[in-house]
């Protein structure tokens, strides 16, 4: 049994059972965890508003021996980019860059550039009007850091979807839908 905290963005949240959540957080620490949030669909919940997605919070946690997962046990909001969740084409690049990160990157592997990409990369798109440069710039250095792409190779804008899809071996489905939100 042990407890342990962890600054992190929630990436990707679903429900579980009738009161609980399973969240997928990249965190500093740890990289990329999945944790049980129990409880913080009710109503009375206090916690429910700092695991939203896209929220950058210090989370507290208990992993008990022989748990696969750990659990919330308490949370605090460090920033939850309002003007990005306003806006549609912006929270449509801001799933785009959590699909990537939640499909590229391995459980419990710590990578500290990866953590200040995704940080860095939700705070320029909340004010930079190009978007598609943000983007296009986030997949290369995130493809960089996880080894896929390197500096002396070239890959043209248009061509990096098709390039993620085939290491996930999967189409990507924010970045289906981002032409709509145009």
């Amino acid at each position: 049994m042990r407890s342990f905290k962890t600054e992190g963005i929630v990436i990707k949240r679903k429900n579980f059972r009738e009161a609980d959540r399973i969240l997928t957080i990249y965190s500093k620490e740890k990289g990329k965890i999945t944790v049980k949030a129990k409880g913080v669909r009710k109503i009375t919940s206090r916690r429910s508003p700092h695991i939203e997605l896209l929220n950058r919070a210090k989370f507290g946690l208990y992993q008990a021996a022989g748990a696969n997962m750990p659990v919330l046990t308490e949370v605090e909001s460090l920033e939850n980019f309002k003007i990005l969740k306003n806006d549609l084409k912006r929270i449509g690049i801001a799933y785009h860059f959590c699909e990537l990160v939640d499909g590229l990157c391995a459980e419990n592997q710590e990578n500290r550039e990866i953590y200040d990409l995704l940080d860095k990369a939700l705070k320029t798109i909340s004010v930079n009007k190009n978007l598609d440069l943000v983007a296009y710039r986030f997949e290369l250095k995130l493809l960089k850091l996880l080894g896929f792409y390197h500096d002396n190779e070239y890959l043209p804008m248009d061509q990096t979807q098709g390039f993620i899809e085939s290491i996930l071996e999967r189409k990507l489905k924010a970045k289906q839908i981002m032409p709509r939100l145009s």
